[in-house]
């Protein structure tokens, strides 16, 4: 079978939208070798939310990257919606991300020169959708986040909560099967955290899209169907009344 006949397959991978199996990753620099984990096991089901815990450079940003096809494993596999990352050229990586994985930082990372609505449209271009489907889309999503009276204004005229829920809305524009989110209410005060991240949830429920969260914060990892933490380059499970 062809690549570009794979890649039009988003079918889940045995019930698992992402998983990683032996999962290693080791940074090189002149004759100094720094491992970050090795042997890393993990799998996200369907629909599923959770958080990932840990200290700061515990690794928890670079597991992140690697199940988003950011970067590239030093050992072991990631697949996505049952694609083997590792097989599939760049511009077929960049395509499956697109499709099936939406992504939400700590900052915004909108493109201060277009509006909101044509900041959260570009995914849906890029998907080679017409435009006046990426316009539809695009605009009942702001409406969802409440953005709907601010459509038209650019980033700079956005407050840090509106950019972060515009931000929200282009992660969720394409349906993807999982959301990425590293620190995604980070930069944000506790209460407009908290508005923001229980938006993030009531969208990925009512798209039945996976959650996988990076957080220092606890009281919104809870939230979450399931808390692991990364330490020494293992992950364990956490039961979220001990969180």
């Amino acid at each position: 079978m062809s690549e570009q006949a794979t890649m039009t397959n988003t079918a889940v991978d045995g019930g698992a939208v992402i998983r990683a199996e032996s999962l290693g990753k080791t940074y090189a620099e002149g004759k100094l070798h720094t491992p970050v984990f090795d042997g890393l096991e993990l799998s996200i089901a369907s629909g599923e939310t959770v958080a990932i815990l840990g200290a700061s450079g515990a690794g928890k940003s670079t597991l992140l990257h690697l199940l988003g096809g950011l970067d590239t494993p030093t050992s072991g596999e990631v697949y996505v919606a049952g694609q083997k990352m590792s097989a599939l050229s760049d511009a077929a990586r960049g395509q499956l991300r697109n499709r099936a994985l939406g992504f939400v930082y700590q900052f915004h990372h909108l493109l201060p020169e277009f509006t909101a609505l044509e900041n959260v449209m570009m995914p849906v271009l890029l998907g080679g959708a017409e435009t006046g489907d990426a316009v539809s889309r695009a605009r009942s999503l702001l409406e969802s986040v409440g953005l709907g009276h601010r459509l038209d204004h650019k980033p700079g005229e956005l407050s840090g909560g509106e950019r972060q829920r515009a931000a929200v809305a282009r992660a969720l524009v394409n349906r993807p099967a999982c959301v990425l989110g590293d620190e995604p209410t980070g930069n944000l005060d506790e209460k407009t955290a908290s508005k923001v991240f229980g938006l993030m949830l009531d969208l990925n429920r009512a798209q039945r899209t996976s959650l996988v969260m990076v957080t220092h914060d606890r009281s919104l990892a809870k939230r979450l169907d399931r808390v692991l933490e990364l330490h020494e380059g293992k992950l364990r499970e956490v039961a979220r009344d001990a969180v």
